[in-house]
Protein backbone atom coordinates (compact mmCIF):
# COMPACT_ATOMS: atom_id res chain seq x y z
CA UNK A 1 0.00 0.00 0.00
CA UNK A 2 0.96 3.57 -1.21
CA UNK A 3 1.72 5.73 1.88
CA UNK A 4 0.05 9.83 0.72
CA UNK A 5 -1.53 11.79 1.59
CA UNK A 6 -2.04 13.52 5.54
CA UNK A 7 0.02 10.51 6.65
CA UNK A 8 3.21 11.09 4.34
CA UNK A 9 2.80 14.53 5.74
CA UNK A 10 2.93 13.43 9.30
CA UNK A 11 5.98 11.10 8.76
CA UNK A 12 7.59 13.56 7.04
CA UNK A 13 7.36 15.89 10.04
CA UNK A 14 8.73 13.01 12.55
CA UNK A 15 11.58 12.27 10.21
CA UNK A 16 12.07 15.97 11.33
CA UNK A 17 11.76 15.69 14.90
CA UNK A 18 13.21 13.10 15.16
CA UNK A 19 16.56 14.70 13.60
CA UNK A 20 15.83 17.70 15.62
CA UNK A 21 16.03 15.44 19.02
CA UNK A 22 18.93 14.27 18.11
CA UNK A 23 20.67 18.00 17.79
CA UNK A 24 18.89 18.40 21.43
CA UNK A 25 20.89 15.30 22.64
CA UNK A 26 23.87 16.64 21.08
CA UNK A 27 23.74 20.13 22.35
CA UNK A 28 23.07 18.41 25.86
CA UNK A 29 26.34 16.29 25.53
CA UNK A 30 28.43 19.30 24.73
CA UNK A 31 26.74 21.07 27.74
CA UNK A 32 27.86 18.11 30.16
CA UNK A 33 31.63 17.83 28.44
CA UNK A 34 31.34 21.80 29.40
CA UNK A 35 30.40 20.75 32.97
CA UNK A 36 33.53 17.88 32.73
CA UNK A 37 31.09 15.34 33.01
CA UNK A 38 32.07 13.01 30.10
CA UNK A 39 30.16 9.92 30.62
CA UNK A 40 27.46 12.04 30.50
CA UNK A 41 28.24 13.38 27.74
CA UNK A 42 29.05 10.19 26.03
CA UNK A 43 25.39 8.88 27.18
CA UNK A 44 23.92 12.45 25.83
CA UNK A 45 26.08 11.72 22.03
CA UNK A 46 24.37 8.16 22.40
CA UNK A 47 20.96 9.40 22.70
CA UNK A 48 21.85 11.78 19.63
CA UNK A 49 22.78 8.61 17.49
CA UNK A 50 19.76 6.41 18.59
CA UNK A 51 17.53 9.26 17.30
CA UNK A 52 18.98 9.15 13.74
CA UNK A 53 18.55 5.78 13.31
CA UNK A 54 14.69 6.32 14.59
CA UNK A 55 14.64 8.99 12.09
CA UNK A 56 16.08 5.99 8.84
CA UNK A 57 13.41 4.02 10.60
CA UNK A 58 10.92 6.42 9.28
CA UNK A 59 12.40 6.88 6.21
CA UNK A 60 12.76 3.17 4.81
CA UNK A 61 9.17 2.96 5.64
CA UNK A 62 8.20 5.62 3.35
CA UNK A 63 10.61 4.89 0.85
CA UNK A 64 9.52 0.55 1.04
CA UNK A 65 5.95 2.52 0.48
CA UNK A 66 6.61 4.76 -2.35
CA UNK A 67 6.38 7.54 -0.39
CA UNK A 68 9.09 10.91 -0.36
CA UNK A 69 10.83 11.47 2.86
CA UNK A 70 11.62 14.80 3.44
CA UNK A 71 13.63 16.51 6.34
CA UNK A 72 11.63 19.90 6.99
CA UNK A 73 13.60 22.87 8.93
CA UNK A 74 15.55 21.98 12.17
CA UNK A 75 16.41 25.23 14.20
CA UNK A 76 19.08 25.10 17.15
CA UNK A 77 17.97 23.48 20.17
CA UNK A 78 17.58 26.73 22.49
CA UNK A 79 18.57 25.09 25.20
CA UNK A 80 19.53 26.84 28.54
CA UNK A 81 20.91 23.86 30.44
CA UNK A 82 23.92 24.78 33.12
CA UNK A 83 22.87 21.72 35.37
CA UNK A 84 23.16 18.03 35.18
CA UNK A 85 19.44 17.89 36.85
CA UNK A 86 18.47 20.49 33.76
CA UNK A 87 19.84 18.62 30.95
CA UNK A 88 17.87 15.35 32.00
CA UNK A 89 14.66 17.37 32.73
CA UNK A 90 15.15 19.21 29.18
CA UNK A 91 15.48 15.13 27.86
CA UNK A 92 12.57 14.43 29.55
CA UNK A 93 10.38 16.98 28.35
CA UNK A 94 11.46 16.21 24.88
CA UNK A 95 11.08 13.02 25.06
CA UNK A 96 7.50 13.57 26.37
CA UNK A 97 6.77 15.86 23.10
CA UNK A 98 7.96 13.06 20.87
CA UNK A 99 6.05 10.13 22.68
CA UNK A 100 2.95 11.85 21.91
CA UNK A 101 3.63 12.71 18.37
CA UNK A 102 4.39 9.16 18.10
CA UNK A 103 1.00 8.85 19.40
CA UNK A 104 -0.92 11.17 17.24
CA UNK A 105 0.52 9.28 14.17
CA UNK A 106 -0.81 5.94 15.79
CA UNK A 107 -3.99 8.01 15.89
CA UNK A 108 -3.87 8.87 12.38
CA UNK A 109 -3.03 5.94 10.96
CA UNK A 110 -5.97 3.61 12.53
CA UNK A 111 -8.06 6.83 11.36
CA UNK A 112 -6.61 6.45 7.80
CA UNK A 113 -7.05 2.82 7.68
CA UNK A 114 -3.46 2.52 7.50
CA UNK A 115 -2.40 -0.88 9.06
CA UNK A 116 0.80 -1.43 7.69
CA UNK A 117 2.28 1.61 9.52
CA UNK A 118 0.36 0.06 13.19
CA UNK A 119 3.41 -2.46 13.65
CA UNK A 120 6.19 0.15 12.98
CA UNK A 121 4.40 2.66 15.49
CA UNK A 122 3.70 0.24 17.81
CA UNK A 123 7.39 -0.32 17.83
CA UNK A 124 7.64 3.33 18.67
CA UNK A 125 5.30 3.24 21.48
CA UNK A 126 7.23 0.75 23.34
CA UNK A 127 9.94 2.34 22.53
CA UNK A 128 9.08 6.22 23.87
CA UNK A 129 7.83 4.25 27.01
CA UNK A 130 11.18 2.88 27.85
CA UNK A 131 13.14 6.31 26.82
CA UNK A 132 10.56 7.83 29.07
CA UNK A 133 11.44 5.70 31.95
CA UNK A 134 14.91 5.31 31.73
CA UNK A 135 15.27 9.16 31.49
CA UNK A 136 12.98 9.54 34.63
CA UNK A 137 14.90 7.31 36.35
CA UNK A 138 18.20 8.70 35.63
CA UNK A 139 16.65 12.23 36.51
CA UNK A 140 15.27 10.43 39.96
CA UNK A 141 19.37 9.51 40.98
CA UNK A 142 20.54 12.65 39.88
CA UNK A 143 17.56 14.79 42.27
CA UNK A 144 18.63 12.30 45.10
CA UNK A 145 21.93 13.38 45.01
CA UNK A 146 21.23 17.10 44.93
CA UNK A 147 24.99 18.59 43.43
CA UNK A 148 26.66 15.68 45.29
CA UNK A 149 30.28 16.07 43.39
CA UNK A 150 30.69 12.28 44.72
CA UNK A 151 27.37 11.28 43.24
CA UNK A 152 27.93 13.39 40.22
CA UNK A 153 31.21 11.36 39.60
CA UNK A 154 30.00 8.28 39.98
CA UNK A 155 26.76 8.65 38.34
CA UNK A 156 29.03 9.71 35.53
CA UNK A 157 30.74 7.23 35.62
CA UNK A 158 28.13 4.65 35.38
CA UNK A 159 26.39 6.01 32.50
CA UNK A 160 29.70 6.23 30.47
CA UNK A 161 29.36 2.55 30.27
CA UNK A 162 26.72 2.78 28.46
Amino acid sequence: MELTGKLADAFNDQITLEIQASTVYRQLAIEMDVLSLPGIAAWFRAQSAEELVHAEKFIAHMTNRGAHPAIGAIGAPGLNVVTVDGAFQASLDHEKKVSESIRDLYRLAHNEGDIDSVPMLTWFIEEQVEEEATVGEILDRVKMINNDGNGLLRLDSELAAR
